[in-house]
């Protein structure tokens, strides 16, 4: 694949993305593309301090332009050694690159002897058959690790509350969502959660919801400005819809 590169632009795009990544200033984002080779050792002199994080970012590099690189490393893990951890290393890959089914497969082939009631692989099974829409498998796998201290405000509990939510269960639902709703976190969640609450004639709560998070806009991180921005900007216009 890099040899469509050239070795400049290589070494742009990954002094790019190591900024992207660690929330650099915006003045290195300028260095990098309008002084390509000056910009770039500049970078990786004064902002990447080891051999260890150097290669760490390559590594992400790679499989972010390559996808299907983790899901073949991890497949010649699982040959040679077929680990409880190298099963759940392949799931785990097919799930970044959103192939639900084999994470599933590959998830269910893990879930066997001290490991079948795991709670990491069962939430991230739930979370695959959440995006295939299998909302009744979603639900029973839920039983399974719901009385688990780690189920308690998890994603788990979010994904179990909107599978409930699609077969009608609302009540049950709202029980299982709110949790999720926690201060300077779970952005995309709790707007979720406002529109739950709003299709189901609780528009007060959901105007609360998405007040909070505008609020919290105003005091985060320039990270998280560039990570979350176009969701907030999602919010504002979701909450002046809801004043119409």
């Amino acid at each position: 694949m890099f040899r469509y590169y050239t070795p400049v632009l290589i070494l742009q795009i990954y002094c790019l993305y190591h900024a992207y990544k660690s929330g650099k200033d915006y003045f290195w984002y300028l260095m990098i593309l309008m002084l390509p080779v000056i910009g770039a050792v500049l970078y990786l002199l004064t902002q990447v301090f080891n051999k260890n994080d150097l290669e760490k970012f390559s590594e992400e590099l790679v499989t972010a332009i390559i996808p299907s690189k983790k899901v073949k490393d991890a497949e010649k893990r699982l040959a040679f050694a077929d680990t409880f951890q190298n099963r759940v290393a392949l799931a785990d890959a097919h799930f970044e690159n959103g192939d639900y089914e084999n994470a599933s497969t590959h998830y269910e082939a893990a879930l066997k002897g001290n490991f079948q009631n795991d709670f990491y692989v069962i939430k991230q099974m739930m979370g695959a058959m959440s995006q295939s829409q299998n909302y009744a498998e979603v639900i029973r796998l839920a039983e399974k690790v719901k009385d688990n201290y780690e189920f308690e405000k998890s994603h788990a509990q979010f994904i179990y509350g909107l599978a409930l939510d699609k077969l009608g269960r609302i009540e049950e639902a709202e029980k299982n969502l709110k949790p999720i709703d926690q201060r300077y976190s779970n952005y995309e969640e709790r707007l979720v959660l406002a529109q739950f609450y709003d299709r189901n004639d609780q528009r007060e709560k959901a105007k609360e919801i998405l007040d909070e998070i505008i609020i919290e806009s105003d005091h985060m991180t320039k990270p998280n400005r560039r990570l979350y921005g176009q969701l907030i900007t999602n919010v504002r216009k979701y909450r002046e819809e809801l004043e119409n």
